[in-house]
């Protein structure tokens, strides 16, 4: 019995040293496969609503759309595990109010971001199986898509990035200058309606910058009881 309670505390420390790193890699990947996306989406598509169908028509900028909406789903599940590993790092420090905003606006933009890849490639299927598809057709699939993205997206980012930047300020988490990009990002993305391009890569940058950190700082953390040996 003695010698399974070092074994236990051996599994616990190994757990905790993980679990930042998860973190952060999670995060790193939906980073740079959601930055991904809204690069090629805004090199594909025209912002003007009048040159907003010509997309389709050119073979090239069809590939592109749909490679970036076969990236949505990853950059979906790296998230979501980003959330998980956050969730199970703070432990029983989650503020339940915080905590129920944080969960709550992450789930929201994921659905938001699975509905709009969804819409886009069901434009796509269509057009692939008739290419007569009417020009109103096309127009509401794009609207609906960039609404989805650019104005309610946009907003759960901005909520998520802001409860987190709290959470994480009562926990430790996040330090002041990255609190300070955090509120930053929120409230530019939540006040700008609809997000302009350079806004919308904001998110994605700011989760970046905090996964680093996450990473740095695990690596840079000792391990516990490392300097006891004699």
């Amino acid at each position: 019995m003695a010698e399974d309670i070092p074994m236990a505390e051996e599994t616990g420390l190994a757990g905790e040293l993980r679990t930042p790193r998860a973190a952060a890699i999670a995060g790193i990947l939906f980073a740079l496969i959601l930055g991904t996306v809204i690069v090629v989406m805004s090199s594909a598509i025209p912002t003007d609503p009048a040159h907003m169908g010509i997309w389709i028509t050119n073979a090239s900028t069809r590939s592109s759309v749909s490679f970036a909406m076969n990236l949505i789903p990853f950059a979906g599940i790296a998230f979501l595990w980003f959330i998980g590993v956050i969730r199970n790092r703070l432990g029983n420090r989650e503020d339940k109010f915080f905590a129920t905003v944080f969960l709550g606006s992450g789930l929201l933009l994921v659905a938001m971001l699975f509905t709009a890849a969804a819409v886009m490639g069901s434009v796509l299927f269509v057009y692939s199986e008739s290419p007569a598809v009417s020009r109103d057709t096309l127009r509401l699939a794009m609207v609906l898509a960039s609404t989805l993205l650019v104005t309610f997206g946009a907003r759960m980012a901005a909520v998520f990035t802001l409860s987190v930047t709290m959470v994480g300020l009562r926990t430790d988490l996040v330090p002041r200058w990255l609190s300070v990009i955090g509120v930053v990002c929120a409230f530019t993305l939540l006040l700008t309606p609809p997000a302009p391009k350079l806004a919308q890569l904001l998110f994605p940058l700011w989760v970046l910058i905090l996964s680093v950190h996450i990473l740095v700082v695990s690596f840079r953390s000792p391990a516990p009881g490392a300097g006891d040996h004699r």
